[in-house]
């Protein structure tokens, strides 16, 4: 008799302690497959300090294969579930097509940036919810403090050391807290020609800091905060968001090249294809974490919408400490499933809430009791210590070597704006150019279609690296040629195309021919994510909108749209906006300067 097959989609808290749990129940008499985008399990608390230079970005990356050695790793991303079927579909990160039946089926795929309908904050915030994000903002924010260190300008130099934080819970709070002790580090080493001082904000409608959380610790943070100079603003937040500034709800405005977007999470729309009751964008389950109507599927973390059995009527909250628990509960139901063990139901105990301030100050109430000060400290850095599930010694040593070492205020470029778009369905993914264009299957029976990716649904627009975090140039018609590569590197690797030549950055690029995208609706078995074009998105090209509805969610793309960079060597194959005569072409450390444009628009970069 063949044995059972276990299908686990996403290696967050919840699919990871599903599958580490799974392990050791079934004891090898199950093939338990984990599906995840990457090859590590990601300890999010921690990423606001990969953000400050405190820890590198592979102490809070945990090997999925190094960790579970009898789980099969399979790396890609979901876009397609036929519950009938009873198979996943999946694309590879290379482009590579995939289906893998199950007896069993763990939906623990997480959670994305929640975008509110506030103009511009999709093409100039940034997102913080992955490492390509944190290590993004890290030069970032690394580089406007160089840069306004260089300035002579005092208006230039105090918009590029503004930094705005939007959101004031658990990760907009750290990511304030570690940003100005940072900023503070580099300026005290190296000041400002015009006496200025880096400026940080936090911003949030609601009444306080850490509004979920209990009220000694909102008070403690917000104490905190503001004995470093941070400008918390409460009951104010975003109205729209430009290159130059932001425009807040009070009516003031704000110079800042920095917008980062802490506002919340919502559910991955994968669930949405399903076409199964949902709550608030979450699967409804039941307390033993099943689907009703499917007692083969399960789902656990951010995307169930679990019941409360200690609160009647609510569901437990989108916490990692919540998705922790809900991934060992579920890996028992599955396992009773199977004939192993006996299922339970889950309720959990609050055990308190710890916030990591920087330094040796926290906030913490470990089993209700609140705490401040270093003592909070060692409970917050102990209790991470504790609930890692690898790299504990590499964490700690980091800490050490932080407390009496200088940190390293050094921007590699490693991670570009138009890598990390704040709208992606996989913002654990960056976004990279060279990865070739994949056709898609639109759904069972229906033949072969066009997808487009989600993750450059926002194609053809290249972001200055002086830009605001995650922030897009202004649109130019769709059928527009991008001028310059981001980084300056002359992109030729087309689908279908001649592969790159070496050539000055200077000289122009030759004829492109253009990158197909469409669209795909997603529906059960309908694939969710879409394939990547070879180079790096093109400026100006708008990002189709997702738009749900019941048979879930629809994606389309413009047809006309180029899929990179299209230059002619005797201009462009299109007419529009040319740079100056006098700007230098980009070189590979900084990104294109202004360019002065024609149809009445702002113009775009900042240097």
């Amino acid at each position: 008799m063949s044995r059972p097959r276990i299908v686990i989609v996403g290696a967050g808290f919840a699919g990871y302690r599903t599958a580490r749990t799974l392990s050791r129940l079934t004891r090898h008499q199950a093939d338990i497959t984990l599906l995840n985008p990457t090859d590590y399990f990601l300890y999010l608390p921690l990423l606001p300090q990969v953000a400050a230079g405190i820890l590198e970005p592979r102490r809070v990356s945990v090997s999925l294969s190094g960790t579970l050695p009898h789980v099969r790793l399979v790396l890609g991303e979901a876009d397609g579930i036929d519950l009938d079927g009873h198979t996943v579909h999946y694309s590879g990160p290379e482009g590579e097509e995939g289906t893998l039946p199950f007896d069993r089926l763990v939906l623990a795929a997480g959670s994305v940036n929640k975008l509110l309908p506030v103009p511009g904050v999709a093409e100039h915030a940034h997102g913080f919810r992955g490492l390509p994000e944190a290590l993004y903002l890290r030069d970032h924010v690394t580089r406007q403090v160089e840069l306004a260190a260089a300035a002579k300008d005092r208006a230039e130099c105090a918009a590029r050391c503004t930094f705005v934080v939007v959101g004031a819970g658990y990760t907009g709070t750290e990511v304030a807290a570690h940003g100005a002790m940072y900023t503070d580090a580099q300026v005290r080493r190296h000041p400002m020609r015009t006496g200025m001082r880096p400026r940080w904000m936090l911003l949030d409608v609601a009444p306080r800091v850490l509004p979920e959380m209990d009220e000694r610790l909102s008070r403690t943070a917000g104490r905190v905060l503001r004995q470093r100079g941070v400008d918390v603003r409460m009951g104010t937040s975003v109205k729209e968001a430009t290159h130059d500034g932001v425009l807040l709800t009070d009516g003031s405005t704000v110079d800042t090249r920095t917008l980062v977007w802490c506002v919340g999470v919502r559910p991955d729309p994968l669930v949405e294809s399903l076409g199964l009751p949902l709550e608030r964008g979450r699967l409804l389950v039941d307390s033993q974490l099943r689907v009703p109507g499917r007692p083969e599927v399960f789902a656990c973390g951010d995307v169930a919408a679990v019941p409360d059995l200690n609160q009647p009527g609510q569901y437990t909250p989108m916490t990692a400490q919540h998705a922790w628990r809900h991934g060992k509960v579920c890996a028992q139901n599955v396992a009773a499933s199977l004939g192993v063990g006996r299922r339970r139901a889950y309720r959990h105990r609050d055990m308190g809430f710890v916030v990591d301030l920087g330094g040796a100050k926290a906030a913490a109430n470990p089993l209700g009791l609140p705490m401040s000060g270093p003592a909070a400290g060692a409970v917050t850095r102990g209790y991470h210590l504790a609930a890692m599930p690898g790299n504990r010694v590499r964490v700690a040593a980091d800490w050490l070597l932080d407390a009496v070492l200088p940190r390293q205020a050094v921007q590699l470029g490693l991670v570009r704006s138009w890598s990390v778009p704040l709208e992606s369905a996989s913002p654990e993914v960056a976004r990279v150019p060279g990865r070739p264009e994949r056709a898609r299957r639109a759904g069972t029976g229906t033949g072969e279609r066009d997808a487009v990716d989600p993750g450059a649904e926002r194609a053809g627009e290249e972001r200055s690296e002086e830009q605001p975090p995650g922030g897009h140039s202004r649109d130019r018609p769709s059928g527009e040629p991008a001028k310059n590569q981001p980084g300056g590197e002359p992109a030729r690797n087309q689908p279908g195309g001649e592969p790159a030549k070496n050539q000055p950055h200077a000289e122009p690029r030759e004829e492109q021919p253009h990158g197909s995208r469409s669209g795909s609706a997603r529906a059960s078995g309908t694939p969710r994510r879409a394939a990547e074009t070879a180079g790096p998105p093109a400026r100006g090209t708008r990002k189709p909108r997702k738009t749900s509805g019941t048979s879930g969610v629809t994606r389309s793309a413009n047809p006309a749209a180029p899929s990179g960079p299209t230059r002619s060597a005797d201009g462009p194959a299109d007419s529009g906006p040319e740079p100056p005569a006098d700007q230098p072409p980009p070189g590979p450390d900084i990104a294109p300067g202004p360019v002065k444009r024609t149809d009445g628009r702002a113009a775009e970069g900042d240097s």
